[in-house]
């Protein structure tokens, strides 16, 4: 009697075994896990505020601001997501929204508008991570190396732009974006950019092969090699992607202060990261979460508001989110070692 060969099984398919959960499944608890969780610290940070703070915390306006001041930093972290998510770091992501911001806000910039300030910002952001995406995907740069030099560089450059001092915005189209006049429904502009890249970034990340490719270089560089996928390039896209991102978060900076400053960007490299990894993107590469990294922005800027409100010290709250970060990180080896 003739046998017929069954015909293989996709791994989208594959049946676990009786009794056993099937590997995806295990993964999707841990994210969900994660994802509540985050939410639940959210929720009680919430409360906090509420309870120490009820009318200026839950005010309307507190609220807005708490938003606002979220977009920024949450623009910066959504590229700084895929970059750790590939394996890699950059740790000049401050230092390029400072000098995006100072080169968009020159009197010769601003003579061009609205369009120019954002056509430069962005211009600058693309060139500054084009250079590090250079240095590390075809130079051979360790990535901490590279991104560390063009930190001092930026901040250098942005420093000799200003010559120390303020340059305030006099362009009408970007001052009454910061206005109450410019909201949507009650909601920022600058939150609704947010908004837009968050979903967008989820989109790559999560829905195309430049998302898969991604997580396969930071799970693996060299089996990502075999597999066909063009690391170096990859490598490249991503780094000019983080530099896109800050080009944009600078030029949202700008119409939140409505100026431009050399000190623009001070430590977001830091907050980018630690939201990034509390949102359970893996410091090593091979997983990342644009929702987790979103949570972890709003669960820091929630904190500092809550600390502002309450008249906190500095130096207590960066104790708070340093013991944040060391919690976050416990739990991810410690999610590495049951996987």
């Amino acid at each position: 009697m003739t046998q017929h060969a069954s015909p293989p099984l996709d791994s989208a398919d594959t049946v676990a075994p009786a009794g056993r959960t099937p590997a995806w499944r295990g993964l999707w608890a841990r994210a969900d896990v994660r994802t509540l969780s985050l939410l639940g610290v959210l929720a009680a940070l919430v409360v906090i505020g509420g309870v120490t703070r009820p009318d200026e915390f839950l005010d309307t306006r507190n609220l807005q601001l708490v938003l606002t001041q979220a977009s920024v930093i949450g623009v910066v972290t959504v590229g700084m997501t895929f970059v750790i998510t590939s394996g890699g770091i950059d740790l000049s992501v401050g230092a390029i929204v400072a000098l995006a911001s100072v080169w968009a806000t020159t009197v010769a910039t601003q003579e061009y508008g609205f369009g120019g300030i954002l056509f430069t910002a962005v211009l600058v952001g693309l060139g500054c991570g084009l250079v590090n995406g250079l240095l590390i995907a075809y130079g051979g740069m360790v990535p901490f190396i590279a991104t560390l030099a063009m930190l001092a560089s930026a901040r250098g450059l942005a420093l000799q732009i200003t010559d120390g001092r303020t340059q305030i915005v006099t362009v009408d189209g970007i001052l009454s974006l910061g206005e109450r006049d410019s909201y949507v429904l009650g909601i920022p502009p600058l939150v609704l950019v947010f908004a837009l890249v968050t979903v967008l970034g989820w989109l790559v990340l999560n829905r195309t092969t430049f998302g898969r490719r991604t997580v396969a270089v930071g799970g693996n560089a060299e089996a990502a090699r075999l597999a066909g996928i063009d690391v170096r390039r990859q490598r490249l896209y991503l780094y000019l992607l983080s530099g896109l991102c800050c080009g944009i978060a600078a030029f949202l900076l700008i119409v939140l202060s409505g100026s431009g400053q050399n000190t623009n960007g001070n430590l977001y490299e830091l907050d980018a990261i630690a939201a990034a990894i509390i949102g359970g993107t893996l410091l090593s590469g091979g997983r990342g979460t644009i929702t987790g990294s979103v949570l972890g922005v709003l669960i820091f800027t929630t904190i500092t508001n809550i600390f502002a409100l309450n008249n906190l010290q500095s130096d207590v709250q960066q104790i708070a989110k340093g013991a944040i970060i060391v919690a976050a990180v416990l739990v991810q080896r410690r999610t590495a070692s049951t996987t």
